[in-house]
Order: structure tokens, then C-alpha cells, then sequence
């Protein structure tokens, strides 16, 4: 059997750095997509560090572009390796403003880059399958009250990005189940997951004045909150496939997150997206 090759967005800190040096010590190739070389190299030096012999490739991704994740998937495919595992991991929360081609900016970053990067990779990930696709997304989808597609092209209009963030986690969840039915008759399975409320840089935007509420409740540390990732790649079985966890294990969506009809709905707005 020849290499196990995992790509991993945001992987320069938190969950995503976790869970990289796990994977690295399992032996798995790494491609590491993010915004900086420069930040990333740390975790590369620390792969190598291990010992386990194979230095992940970095290649430059910003998902609030989708030229450059176009471009990302064009680097991934031209490094002619299998894909067996794609992580969904990278996100922002209480950043405001718009993506380059004018998205609310968590919709475009959280969700948007992500439905382009992973339907560019869908063909790779077929060929070198069973494979998984691991969407992470959180508790605060429970927050959504609608998908405002009206504001979905406008700037974050909330005074903290806490309302936009709880729409794009709830976009994560919608496109999980959408791409699970769809990939039904495939070897790919796809899972989306709450990793806890993690002490991570994803904070780092959120207003200053609500940071202290941040802190009323206990924070997982990164190594916890990757534990549920880890638990899909290694545990959710194919008929879990399209699922939600949290804390290692099924968890209840959303009334909202069980919408008939939106997960297509949330599926044609982006595909449209994506073509401009």
C-alpha cells in the first residue's frame, strides 16, 4: 500500500496544527494550505522534528479569495499525489467585511473557499478512495435563526460577526449532508463536527469588550478540541456518513441544520458562487 496523503487547511495553529502532528506521527504525507508560508514553517519544522521522514508540502491558500483557491487546488493536483483525507479545518470568527469577490466574509472564508476547494479535489479524492472529508463546524449553528441570502453578498452587518459566524457553521453542517447524498454512490464519506469551545487565534477578531464572556465558561485546549476530528477520521462509520458530532460522538443538528430542501438551496447559491 503506498502513502496516506492528508491535506489540511489552517493547520499553522490550534486544532489544525493538533492535528497535524498526530497525523504526521501516524506517518500520513501532509499538504498544509494557508494563507503564510511563513507561519506554517513552524509546524513544519516541528513534523520533521518527529522523525517521521516525509515533510509536508505547504501550499498558499486564502479562502477569502477564490482565485486563490482555484489556484490551491491547481498546486494540489499538480503535486500528482493520492488524497485520501481532506480537513476543512481553517475558519475565522468576529471578522468583518467582505471576501474579494464581495461574500459577508465568515460565509466566504468558513464555508464558500471550502465548497470550491473540496469540489476541486472531489475527482482526486474518487481515484485514490475510500476517502474522507472532514468539515469543521460548531455548536454555534445552533445560533442561526435563517440563512440570510439577501446579506450573503453584503458586509458583516452584526456589531460582533457572532450572528455571521453561526451562519456559516450552520453552512458547514447543510453542506456536509448535501455532499454526503450526493457522494452516496461513491468511496468518499464526509463528516462535520463541533470540536468544543477551543482556545485558539479563531477568537483573535472577536470585540474586545467579548472576550471576558469568552472566558466564563471552560475552554478546551487545542489537543482536546482535535479529539473529535481525530474520532471521525478514525471512527464515524460510512453509514454516519454526512453526520454531526461533538465530543466524540452523534450529535442532534439544528431544527434549522434539518431542514428539508436547504441543504440544495445552500448547494445552487454556491455553485453559482463559484462560477462568477
Amino acid at each position: 500500500m503506498g502513502q496516506t496523503v492528508a491535506l489540511i487547511t489552517g493547520a499553522n495553529t490550534g486544532i489544525g496544527r493538533i492535528t497535524a502532528l498526530r497525523l504526521a506521527k501516524r506517518g500520513y504525507q501532509l499538504i498544509l494550505a494557508g494563507r503564510s508560508a511563513e507561519r506554517t514553517q513552524p509546524v513544519i519544522d516541528e513534523i520533521m522534528r518527529l522523525g517521521a521522514g516525509k515533510r509536508p508540502h505547504f501550499v498558499p491558500l486564502a479562502l477569502d479569495d477564490l482565485d486563490s483557491v482555484r489556484d490551491c487546488v491547481r498546486r494540489v493536483l499538480a503535486l500528482d499525489l493520492p488524497l485520501h483525507l481532506l480537513i476543512n479545518n481553517a475558519g475565522v470568527a468576529g471578522l468583518k467585511g467582505q471576501t474579494k469577490q464581495a461574500y459577508e466574509m465568515a460565509f466566504g472564508v468558513n464555508h464558500l473557499g471550502h465548497f470550491l476547494l473540496t469540489q476541486g479535489l472531489l475527482n482526486r479524492l474518487q481515484s485514490d478512495s475510500p476517502s474522507r472529508i472532514i468539515n469543521v463546524a460548531s455548536r454555534a449553528h445552533w445560533m442561526a435563526r435563517s440563512i440570510p441570502w439577501e446579506d450573503l453578498q453584503s458586509p458583516t452587518r452584526s456589531i460582533t460577526g457572532v450572528s455571521e459566524y453561526a451562519v456559516s457553521k450552520l453552512c458547514n453542517i447543510l453542506y456536509t449532508k448535501s455532499l454526503a447524498q450526493r457522494l452516496k454512490h461513491t468511496s468518499i464519506t464526509c463528516y462535520a463536527l463541533h470540536p468544543g469551545v477551543v482556545a485558539t487565534e479563531i477568537w483573535r477578531s472577536v470585540p474586545g469588550f467579548l472576550r471576558p464572556l469568552l472566558r466564563l465558561r471552560p475552554m478546551l485546549s487545542p489537543e482536546e478540541g482535535a479529539a473529535t476530528t481525530m474520532h471521525c477520521i478514525d471512527h464515524a462509520s460510512s453509514e454516519q456518513n454526512g453526520m454531526y458530532f461533538a465530543d466524540c460522538r452523534l450529535a442532534a443538528v439544528s431544527p434549522l441544520a434539518a431542514q428539508p430542501g436547504l441543504p440544495d438551496r445552500l448547494w445552487h447559491f454556491s455553485e453559482q458562487a463559484c462560477l462568477h
